[in-house]
């Protein structure tokens, strides 16, 4: 059996993006080079991988079963070229940091302009991403840490508790609730702009079902906290937030309240990929991240008024 790594990367990549074309253009091939590429490699397993029709392409039995054989091969690539970087970089350093997109653009510039004062040789990359991408991205090694709301856990990565912060309501300043301490979320009698998918589902799940049915609708749900911030400035509905987007929420001339009765929270985690050595550079944010972190919770009592 005589397999190439060029053979596993179309493979994978035919697999994740279900469509020859795509996985070609991924790959800067033609389809027919893929395709030439794909039925060498069935004839060196001796098995089909996909099932193919008109419409529909399809991974086969043996495809499926071989699917994590295959990332697992190109995994540990990653991890030797990985490794290799970091012997070449040991002086400077490098740092590739996948955190959720709300964090990331509202909490993460400040924390890595200040980084980068206390240690300029220092190179960090900010990979914003979907909050279900973080973790992935860290077990694929594009990323050695991942900063993102608690999630199940894959293979080969671990989490630590970073911080656990308290949901705020977000209101215009001539609201009536803008100078309250805190708000109930029954007190809430008008429609909040939420974030579709995990952000909106997990509050419907841990809210009394007569709150959450008045408060959530689906013409009031977005894909990003910047629309629901916008759509609260020009007075449509109220919006929810985290305590570190606060600055992001100044800016935009809101006010922001805690939400009790009940309290609810998100815990955040650093992830990391079990078998990913930590070198210094890492080791220096990380431990500036855990004492920058604290700031996230510790001042969630600001937004108090």
């Amino acid at each position: 059996m005589n397999i190439t790594l060029r053979q596993l990367r179309a493979f994978v990549a035919i697999a994740e993006y279900k469509s020859f074309t795509k996985a070609a253009d991924e790959l800067h091939l033609t389809q027919s080079s893929l395709s030439g590429i794909i039925k060498e490699l069935e004839k060196n397993l001796g098995v089909q991988l996909f099932d193919r029709t008109t419409r529909q392409l399809h991974l086969s039995g043996a495809g499926e079963r071989l699917l994590p054989y295959a990332f697992r091969v190109l995994g540990e690539l990653r991890l030797l070229g990985n490794e290799l970087d970091d012997l070449k970089d040991f002086d400077q350093g490098k740092v590739r940091l996948a955190v959720s997109q709300q964090l990331a653009a509202s909490a993460m510039p400040g924390l890595i302009h200040q980084f980068r004062q206390a240690h300029p040789n220092i190179q960090v990359t900010l990979l914003d991403c979907s909050i279900e991408e973080v973790i992935s991205r860290v077990q694929s090694l594009e990323a050695d840490i991942g900063i993102g709301p608690e999630r199940v856990l894959i293979q080969d990565v671990a989490a630590s508790a970073l911080f656990s912060a308290d949901f705020c309501l977000v209101v215009p300043p001539c609201h009536a609730f803008a100078d309250r301490q805190w708000v109930a979320w029954d007190d809430i009698d008008e429609p909040v702009t939420t974030l579709r998918g995990n952000f909106t589902q997990k509050l419907i799940d841990e809210l009394p079902k007569e709150i959450s049915h008045r408060l959530f609708r689906p013409d009031y749900q977005v894909n990003f906290l910047s629309t629901a911030l916008g759509m609260t400035q020009k007075g449509f509905g109220l919006s929810i937030a985290m305590p570190y987007a606060k600055n992001w929420v100044d800016q935009h001339g809101l006010v922001m309240i805690p939400l009790a009765s009940p309290i609810i929270s998100r815990r955040f985690m650093l992830y990391t990929h079990k078998r990913r050595s930590v070198t210094p550079a890492i080791t220096a944010f990380m431990t500036f991240l855990h004492a920058y972190a604290n700031s996230w919770s510790v001042n969630a009592p600001d937004c108090h008024g």
